[in-house]
Protein backbone atom coordinates (compact mmCIF):
# COMPACT_ATOMS: atom_id res chain seq x y z
CA UNK A 1 0.00 0.00 0.00
CA UNK A 2 1.13 3.51 -0.93
CA UNK A 3 3.11 5.23 2.35
CA UNK A 4 1.52 7.73 4.31
CA UNK A 5 2.76 11.39 3.40
CA UNK A 6 6.49 11.33 4.91
CA UNK A 7 6.63 7.98 5.16
CA UNK A 8 5.31 7.20 8.28
CA UNK A 9 1.66 7.39 9.98
CA UNK A 10 1.87 9.56 12.64
CA UNK A 11 -0.25 8.79 15.81
CA UNK A 12 -0.44 11.50 18.57
CA UNK A 13 -2.98 9.52 21.06
CA UNK A 14 -3.29 8.65 24.87
CA UNK A 15 -6.60 8.18 25.60
CA UNK A 16 -5.96 6.60 29.14
CA UNK A 17 -7.98 8.02 31.99
CA UNK A 18 -4.12 9.47 33.25
CA UNK A 19 -3.90 11.78 30.59
CA UNK A 20 -7.21 12.68 30.56
CA UNK A 21 -7.00 13.85 34.29
CA UNK A 22 -3.23 15.55 33.99
CA UNK A 23 -5.10 17.92 30.85
CA UNK A 24 -8.06 18.80 33.24
CA UNK A 25 -5.07 20.54 36.01
CA UNK A 26 -3.51 22.45 32.85
CA UNK A 27 -4.00 25.97 31.94
CA UNK A 28 -6.68 26.42 29.50
CA UNK A 29 -6.91 27.61 25.25
CA UNK A 30 -10.11 27.38 24.01
CA UNK A 31 -10.59 26.32 20.68
CA UNK A 32 -13.25 25.82 18.00
CA UNK A 33 -15.04 22.93 16.72
CA UNK A 34 -13.33 23.07 14.11
CA UNK A 35 -9.85 23.45 15.74
CA UNK A 36 -10.96 20.55 17.52
CA UNK A 37 -11.10 18.39 14.05
CA UNK A 38 -7.91 19.60 13.27
CA UNK A 39 -6.45 18.14 16.46
CA UNK A 40 -8.48 14.70 15.42
CA UNK A 41 -6.72 14.86 12.21
CA UNK A 42 -3.27 15.11 13.31
CA UNK A 43 -3.82 12.79 16.20
CA UNK A 44 -4.55 9.98 13.91
CA UNK A 45 -2.24 11.04 10.47
CA UNK A 46 -4.69 12.89 8.83
CA UNK A 47 -2.33 15.38 8.78
CA UNK A 48 1.59 13.24 8.39
CA UNK A 49 4.05 13.91 9.14
CA UNK A 50 2.67 17.48 11.19
CA UNK A 51 3.04 15.71 14.94
CA UNK A 52 1.43 19.76 16.02
CA UNK A 53 0.90 22.76 15.18
CA UNK A 54 3.39 24.63 12.82
CA UNK A 55 6.63 25.77 14.29
CA UNK A 56 7.92 29.12 12.80
CA UNK A 57 10.51 27.60 10.33
CA UNK A 58 7.79 25.62 8.90
CA UNK A 59 5.36 27.99 8.87
CA UNK A 60 7.20 30.33 6.77
CA UNK A 61 8.88 28.00 4.59
CA UNK A 62 5.14 27.01 3.53
CA UNK A 63 4.33 30.29 2.71
CA UNK A 64 7.54 31.05 0.72
CA UNK A 65 7.85 27.65 -0.41
CA UNK A 66 4.51 25.20 -0.73
CA UNK A 67 6.88 22.86 1.57
CA UNK A 68 7.88 21.98 4.83
CA UNK A 69 11.55 22.94 5.98
CA UNK A 70 12.41 19.55 5.28
CA UNK A 71 11.07 20.24 1.77
CA UNK A 72 8.35 17.73 2.00
CA UNK A 73 5.68 19.21 0.14
CA UNK A 74 2.70 21.00 2.46
CA UNK A 75 0.91 23.80 0.90
CA UNK A 76 -1.90 25.08 3.73
CA UNK A 77 -0.49 26.33 7.56
CA UNK A 78 -1.71 23.99 10.50
CA UNK A 79 -1.79 27.03 13.26
CA UNK A 80 -3.17 27.87 16.43
CA UNK A 81 -3.54 31.58 16.58
CA UNK A 82 -3.54 33.02 20.38
CA UNK A 83 -4.85 36.46 21.53
CA UNK A 84 -1.84 39.05 23.46
CA UNK A 85 -3.33 37.79 26.67
CA UNK A 86 -3.01 33.84 25.79
CA UNK A 87 1.20 35.04 24.67
CA UNK A 88 1.38 36.42 28.27
CA UNK A 89 0.24 33.18 30.01
CA UNK A 90 2.48 30.59 27.57
CA UNK A 91 5.82 29.92 28.16
CA UNK A 92 7.89 27.91 26.09
CA UNK A 93 8.23 24.08 27.11
CA UNK A 94 4.77 24.48 28.96
CA UNK A 95 1.72 22.26 28.61
CA UNK A 96 -1.31 23.55 28.19
CA UNK A 97 -5.11 22.36 27.61
CA UNK A 98 -6.56 22.61 24.05
CA UNK A 99 -10.06 22.91 24.91
CA UNK A 100 -13.86 22.68 23.17
CA UNK A 101 -16.95 23.21 25.11
CA UNK A 102 -14.71 22.28 28.46
CA UNK A 103 -14.11 19.14 27.17
CA UNK A 104 -9.80 18.68 26.62
CA UNK A 105 -9.19 17.93 23.02
CA UNK A 106 -5.46 18.02 23.45
CA UNK A 107 -2.36 18.25 25.61
CA UNK A 108 -0.25 20.75 23.45
CA UNK A 109 3.62 21.23 24.57
CA UNK A 110 4.47 24.73 23.72
CA UNK A 111 7.64 25.29 21.43
CA UNK A 112 7.28 28.93 20.15
CA UNK A 113 5.44 31.88 19.70
CA UNK A 114 5.65 33.67 16.85
CA UNK A 115 4.09 36.79 15.39
CA UNK A 116 3.12 36.68 11.84
CA UNK A 117 1.94 38.99 8.73
CA UNK A 118 -1.79 37.99 7.88
CA UNK A 119 -1.34 40.32 4.42
CA UNK A 120 1.56 37.91 3.70
CA UNK A 121 -0.36 34.82 4.68
CA UNK A 122 -3.37 35.54 2.53
CA UNK A 123 -1.17 36.72 -0.65
CA UNK A 124 0.99 33.78 -0.21
CA UNK A 125 -1.93 31.07 0.61
CA UNK A 126 -4.87 32.62 -0.83
CA UNK A 127 -3.58 34.35 -3.97
CA UNK A 128 -5.07 37.47 -2.43
CA UNK A 129 -5.84 40.07 0.19
CA UNK A 130 -9.38 40.82 -0.76
CA UNK A 131 -11.69 39.78 1.95
CA UNK A 132 -14.70 39.08 -0.56
CA UNK A 133 -12.26 35.54 -0.39
CA UNK A 134 -14.34 33.58 2.46
CA UNK A 135 -10.59 32.51 3.57
CA UNK A 136 -9.06 35.70 3.57
CA UNK A 137 -11.89 37.16 5.75
CA UNK A 138 -11.74 34.44 8.03
CA UNK A 139 -7.90 34.77 8.82
CA UNK A 140 -8.26 38.76 8.97
CA UNK A 141 -10.15 37.72 12.60
CA UNK A 142 -7.52 35.48 13.39
CA UNK A 143 -5.56 36.64 16.42
CA UNK A 144 -1.77 38.47 15.82
CA UNK A 145 0.00 35.42 17.04
CA UNK A 146 0.99 31.60 16.70
CA UNK A 147 1.72 29.18 18.59
CA UNK A 148 3.60 26.03 17.39
CA UNK A 149 4.39 22.88 19.30
CA UNK A 150 3.31 19.16 18.85
CA UNK A 151 0.32 18.00 19.99
CA UNK A 152 -1.14 14.86 22.23
CA UNK A 153 -4.70 13.55 21.58
CA UNK A 154 -6.62 13.05 24.59
CA UNK A 155 -10.27 13.02 23.76
CA UNK A 156 -12.01 12.26 20.21
CA UNK A 157 -13.64 15.69 18.75
CA UNK A 158 -17.18 14.80 18.20
CA UNK A 159 -18.30 13.98 15.11
CA UNK A 160 -22.39 13.87 13.31
CA UNK A 161 -21.44 11.09 11.28
CA UNK A 162 -20.28 8.30 13.48
CA UNK A 163 -20.80 5.65 10.50
CA UNK A 164 -19.05 7.43 8.61
CA UNK A 165 -15.94 8.45 10.69
CA UNK A 166 -13.01 6.77 9.23
CA UNK A 167 -9.49 7.90 10.60
CA UNK A 168 -6.57 6.36 8.15
CA UNK A 169 -5.45 3.76 10.17
CA UNK A 170 -9.11 2.67 9.55
CA UNK A 171 -9.22 3.00 5.51
CA UNK A 172 -6.08 1.51 5.49
CA UNK A 173 -7.30 -1.75 6.59
CA UNK A 174 -10.62 -1.29 4.84
CA UNK A 175 -8.61 -0.64 1.42
CA UNK A 176 -6.45 -4.14 1.97
CA UNK A 177 -9.59 -5.92 3.00
CA UNK A 178 -10.88 -5.98 -0.29
CA UNK A 179 -8.02 -6.36 -1.98
CA UNK A 180 -7.30 -2.54 -3.66
CA UNK A 181 -4.19 -2.12 -4.69
CA UNK A 182 -4.95 1.38 -6.07
CA UNK A 183 -7.81 3.78 -4.83
CA UNK A 184 -8.72 6.99 -5.90
CA UNK A 185 -10.08 9.46 -3.71
CA UNK A 186 -12.84 12.43 -4.32
CA UNK A 187 -13.34 15.63 -2.24
CA UNK A 188 -16.32 16.84 -2.92
CA UNK A 189 -18.01 19.63 -0.93
CA UNK A 190 -21.63 19.64 -3.03
CA UNK A 191 -24.34 16.83 -3.48
CA UNK A 192 -23.50 15.03 -6.30
CA UNK A 193 -24.99 15.89 -9.45
CA UNK A 194 -24.58 13.65 -12.86
CA UNK A 195 -21.20 15.05 -14.06
CA UNK A 196 -19.53 14.70 -10.26
CA UNK A 197 -21.22 10.42 -10.94
CA UNK A 198 -19.40 10.48 -14.49
CA UNK A 199 -15.91 12.07 -12.95
CA UNK A 200 -15.89 9.08 -10.02
CA UNK A 201 -16.92 6.35 -12.61
CA UNK A 202 -14.39 7.22 -15.58
CA UNK A 203 -11.94 7.03 -12.38
CA UNK A 204 -13.09 4.07 -10.95
CA UNK A 205 -11.96 2.42 -14.57
CA UNK A 206 -8.49 2.29 -14.22
CA UNK A 207 -8.58 1.44 -10.23
CA UNK A 208 -9.40 -0.99 -8.05
CA UNK A 209 -11.74 1.03 -5.81
CA UNK A 210 -12.98 4.15 -5.79
CA UNK A 211 -13.21 6.77 -1.89
CA UNK A 212 -15.73 10.10 -1.61
CA UNK A 213 -14.71 11.88 0.83
CA UNK A 214 -16.85 14.41 1.67
CA UNK A 215 -15.74 17.40 3.25
CA UNK A 216 -17.59 18.23 6.74
CA UNK A 217 -16.94 21.22 8.60
CA UNK A 218 -17.01 24.82 8.28
CA UNK A 219 -18.19 26.56 5.12
CA UNK A 220 -19.49 29.34 3.02
CA UNK A 221 -23.26 30.40 2.68
CA UNK A 222 -24.87 28.62 -0.18
CA UNK A 223 -22.67 25.61 0.44
CA UNK A 224 -24.47 22.49 0.54
CA UNK A 225 -25.19 21.61 4.44
CA UNK A 226 -23.11 18.79 6.25
CA UNK A 227 -26.39 16.26 6.32
CA UNK A 228 -27.79 17.11 2.76
CA UNK A 229 -24.20 16.37 1.33
CA UNK A 230 -24.02 12.65 3.48
CA UNK A 231 -27.96 12.44 2.48
CA UNK A 232 -27.86 12.81 -0.87
CA UNK A 233 -24.61 10.36 -0.95
CA UNK A 234 -26.35 7.76 0.49
CA UNK A 235 -29.16 7.72 -2.01
CA UNK A 236 -26.14 7.70 -4.63
CA UNK A 237 -24.61 4.93 -3.09
CA UNK A 238 -27.91 2.83 -2.46
CA UNK A 239 -29.19 2.87 -6.51
CA UNK A 240 -25.92 3.62 -8.30
CA UNK A 241 -22.62 2.08 -6.96
CA UNK A 242 -21.41 -1.26 -6.72
CA UNK A 243 -20.40 -2.09 -3.51
CA UNK A 244 -17.71 -3.92 -3.63
CA UNK A 245 -15.59 -1.30 -5.63
CA UNK A 246 -16.82 1.89 -3.89
CA UNK A 247 -16.82 3.62 -0.36
CA UNK A 248 -17.71 6.56 1.33
CA UNK A 249 -16.37 7.95 4.75
CA UNK A 250 -15.79 11.45 5.91
CA UNK A 251 -13.25 14.65 6.22
CA UNK A 252 -13.96 16.94 8.68
CA UNK A 253 -11.79 19.59 8.28
CA UNK A 254 -13.14 23.36 7.59
CA UNK A 255 -12.41 24.66 3.86
CA UNK A 256 -10.75 27.56 3.06
CA UNK A 257 -11.20 28.06 -0.41
CA UNK A 258 -7.65 28.11 -1.33
CA UNK A 259 -7.77 27.09 -4.71
CA UNK A 260 -4.78 25.82 -6.00
CA UNK A 261 -2.67 25.23 -2.61
CA UNK A 262 -5.90 23.62 -1.15
CA UNK A 263 -5.91 21.40 -4.07
CA UNK A 264 -2.35 20.00 -3.17
CA UNK A 265 -3.48 19.69 0.86
CA UNK A 266 -6.43 17.82 -0.62
CA UNK A 267 -4.21 15.15 -1.90
CA UNK A 268 -2.06 15.01 0.60
CA UNK A 269 -4.68 13.94 2.68
CA UNK A 270 -6.22 11.32 0.59
CA UNK A 271 -2.54 10.22 0.49
CA UNK A 272 -2.80 9.61 4.02
CA UNK A 273 -6.19 8.01 3.73
CA UNK A 274 -4.25 5.34 1.73
CA UNK A 275 -5.13 6.76 -2.07
CA UNK A 276 -2.80 6.17 -4.23
CA UNK A 277 -4.46 8.52 -7.16
CA UNK A 278 -6.90 11.83 -6.47
CA UNK A 279 -9.08 13.32 -8.53
CA UNK A 280 -8.64 16.94 -10.02
CA UNK A 281 -11.72 18.68 -11.55
CA UNK A 282 -12.51 21.98 -13.02
CA UNK A 283 -12.41 24.74 -10.00
CA UNK A 284 -11.28 22.46 -7.44
CA UNK A 285 -11.36 24.23 -3.84
CA UNK A 286 -12.31 27.58 -5.67
CA UNK A 287 -14.51 30.27 -5.02
CA UNK A 288 -16.00 33.19 -7.25
CA UNK A 289 -13.53 33.82 -9.88
CA UNK A 290 -10.34 34.61 -7.60
CA UNK A 291 -8.90 31.37 -9.61
CA UNK A 292 -8.45 30.17 -13.04
CA UNK A 293 -11.08 26.92 -13.66
CA UNK A 294 -7.75 24.75 -14.15
CA UNK A 295 -4.99 26.23 -11.99
CA UNK A 296 -5.69 23.40 -9.25
CA UNK A 297 -5.14 21.16 -11.61
CA UNK A 298 -1.20 23.17 -13.07
CA UNK A 299 0.24 23.26 -9.79
CA UNK A 300 0.54 19.64 -9.38
CA UNK A 301 3.47 20.03 -12.22
CA UNK A 302 5.47 21.62 -9.30
CA UNK A 303 5.12 18.88 -6.93
CA UNK A 304 6.39 15.96 -8.91
CA UNK A 305 7.20 14.18 -5.07
CA UNK A 306 4.02 14.47 -4.10
CA UNK A 307 3.55 10.90 -4.38
CA UNK A 308 0.04 10.62 -5.30
CA UNK A 309 -1.39 10.35 -8.31
CA UNK A 310 -3.50 13.28 -9.84
CA UNK A 311 -6.34 12.50 -11.88
CA UNK A 312 -7.54 15.64 -13.88
CA UNK A 313 -10.60 16.05 -15.61
CA UNK A 314 -11.89 18.31 -17.46
CA UNK A 315 -16.05 19.49 -16.83
CA UNK A 316 -18.83 17.12 -18.28
CA UNK A 317 -22.20 17.88 -19.85
CA UNK A 318 -24.44 16.27 -21.39
CA UNK A 319 -24.74 16.67 -25.83
CA UNK A 320 -27.80 15.85 -27.32
CA UNK A 321 -26.40 15.03 -30.20
CA UNK A 322 -23.99 12.29 -28.71
CA UNK A 323 -27.26 11.17 -26.32
CA UNK A 324 -24.66 10.64 -23.55
CA UNK A 325 -22.40 12.67 -21.33
CA UNK A 326 -19.05 13.77 -22.25
CA UNK A 327 -16.46 16.33 -21.99
CA UNK A 328 -14.76 18.77 -24.41
CA UNK A 329 -11.98 16.50 -25.40
CA UNK A 330 -14.62 14.16 -26.90
CA UNK A 331 -17.41 15.90 -27.75
CA UNK A 332 -17.19 17.32 -31.67
CA UNK A 333 -20.14 19.16 -31.24
CA UNK A 334 -21.28 22.70 -30.32
CA UNK A 335 -22.69 24.47 -27.04
CA UNK A 336 -26.15 24.55 -28.92
CA UNK A 337 -26.11 20.50 -28.20
CA UNK A 338 -25.19 20.72 -24.56
CA UNK A 339 -26.67 20.59 -21.47
CA UNK A 340 -24.48 21.63 -18.55
CA UNK A 341 -24.62 20.58 -14.86
CA UNK A 342 -24.88 24.32 -13.80
CA UNK A 343 -24.16 24.23 -10.10
CA UNK A 344 -26.31 27.39 -9.63
CA UNK A 345 -29.83 26.41 -11.83
CA UNK A 346 -29.56 23.11 -10.16
CA UNK A 347 -29.34 25.35 -6.67
CA UNK A 348 -32.17 27.18 -7.69
CA UNK A 349 -34.19 24.79 -8.70
CA UNK A 350 -33.54 22.77 -4.79
CA UNK A 351 -34.69 26.08 -3.51
CA UNK A 352 -37.67 26.22 -4.97
CA UNK A 353 -39.06 22.56 -3.98
CA UNK A 354 -38.47 21.06 -7.90
CA UNK A 355 -36.52 18.32 -8.99
CA UNK A 356 -33.59 18.94 -11.25
CA UNK A 357 -34.15 17.35 -14.80
CA UNK A 358 -32.76 13.85 -14.55
CA UNK A 359 -29.96 14.61 -17.06
CA UNK A 360 -28.68 17.02 -14.23
CA UNK A 361 -29.19 15.19 -11.10
CA UNK A 362 -30.49 11.22 -10.55
CA UNK A 363 -34.61 11.91 -8.80
CA UNK A 364 -33.23 9.39 -5.82
CA UNK A 365 -30.37 12.28 -4.80
CA UNK A 366 -32.82 15.07 -5.63
CA UNK A 367 -35.40 13.39 -3.22
CA UNK A 368 -32.88 13.01 -0.61
CA UNK A 369 -31.97 17.04 -0.55
CA UNK A 370 -35.54 17.93 -1.07
CA UNK A 371 -36.35 16.26 2.28
CA UNK A 372 -34.55 19.32 3.79
CA UNK A 373 -36.14 23.15 4.16
CA UNK A 374 -33.39 24.34 3.88
CA UNK A 375 -30.35 22.47 2.06
CA UNK A 376 -27.78 25.22 2.04
CA UNK A 377 -25.77 27.11 4.15
CA UNK A 378 -27.51 30.29 5.62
Amino acid sequence: MIYPHGGKLVERLDFSEKAREESMELPKLYITLDEARDLGNIGHGVFSPLEGYMVREDFENVLAQGRLSNDLPWTIPIVKDVSDKDVDMLFEEDEVALVYKDVPIAILKVEEIYPYDKKEYAEKIFGTMSIEHPGVANLMKKEEHLVGGKIILVNDPPTKFPNYKLWPKETRVLFKERGWKTVVGFQTRNAPHVGHEYVQKTALTFVDGLFINPLIGKKKKGDFKDEVIIAAYEALFEHYYPKNTATLGILETEMRYAGPKEAIFHAIMRKNFGCTHFIVGRDHAGVGNFYGPYDAQEIFYEYPDLGITPLFFRSFFYCKKCGTVVNEKICPHGPEDHINFSGTKIRELLLKGERPPELMMRPEVADAILQFDNPFVE
